[in-house]
């Protein structure tokens, strides 16, 4: 009943209306009104004048079951795509203002590891330039951190994806986010392929891509640093799509025993 109360934003007097003929059965009318702070003369006239029929029946039962289809991983904008995959033609506000009105929300909940620290090193070029489609293995490599909040603590992952498969080269997990568990991961990498590749690692500006030490073992290796521009996840969106695919199909809505359990389903996830 949220949605009906004025400090939730501007909601439409017809909008409001809708939501009290969902919620009448469960709820007293009395109540509902005044919480939406409409008169019962104007509710009856609003469903009056909206006929009996609901457009929309058809379209919010596609959507009900989609959205549990899917455990409610799906937010509107994917539950769009899902119907007009099944025939429907309707627009994704119109999809986002009827979940709002079932009061489906969608689990996902995407955060990023803010690793940016300002400039505490070298800052490399942006080599890579969003050009994502690699020709061969080990050709154009990116990099990221990303962050998980589990059973009250924090896992940070730290992995190389291949631009050219989309394969995990290697991979560092870790309860804090250090230098160590870059460092980790890189060595790990390293061991997979002969020097003087000419491949390009791309990154963010994080801190740990700044520091002397990585960016001198890059160049001992053969291999050629890039950085996103400041402020710009779209110039390592690949890496930023593989974290919202694996948060969405590993973390959500499952339950884990403990840290080691969830490392553990995680490393399964990866490998």
């Amino acid at each position: 009943m949220e949605c009906l109360s004025s400090s939730q934003g501007k909601v439409s007097e017809e909008d409001k209306v809708i939501v009290i003929r969902e919620l009448r059965h469960k709820y007293k009318l009395a109540d509902l009104l005044r919480i939406a702070g409409i008169a019962r003369s104007t509710f009856y006239y609003r469903i009056k004048s909206m006929g009996k029929l609901d457009k929309y029946e058809n379209v919010k039962s596609s959507i009900i079951k989609i959205f549990h289809e899917n455990k409610g991983r799906y937010g509107y904008r994917r539950i769009t795509l899902e119907l007009k995959n099944r025939g429907y033609g309707i627009n994704h506000k119109t999809v986002q203002r009827l979940m709002r009105l079932l009061d489906l929300k969608c689990m996902v909940r995407i955060k990023k590891y803010k690793s940016y620290r300002g400039e505490v090193g070298k800052i490399a070029p942006n080599l890579l330039n969003r050009k994502f489609k690699a020709t061969k293995p080990n050709e154009k490599w990116v990099t990221d951190v990303t962050e998980f909040a589990i059973l009250g603590k924090k896992v940070y992952l730290s992995p190389i994806l291949d631009l050219y498969n989309g394969e995990i080269i290697s991979y560092n997990i870790s309860e804090r986010p250090t230098f160590h568990q870059t460092i980790d991961m890189l060595k790990k990498a390293f061991d997979k392929i002969p020097d003087n590749t000419e491949l390009i690692l791309h990154s963010d500006q994080g801190w740990q891509y700044q520091m002397i030490r990585y960016q001198k073992m890059l160049k001992q290796k053969g291999i050629k640093q890039s950085m996103s521009r400041k402020g710009n996840c779209l110039d390592n969106s690949v890496m930023e799509n593989f974290f919202g695919l694996l948060k969405s199909e590993l973390l959500y809505l499952q339950e884990f025993e403990n840290i080691d359990h969830f490392i553990e389903e995680l490393s399964a996830y990866i490998n």
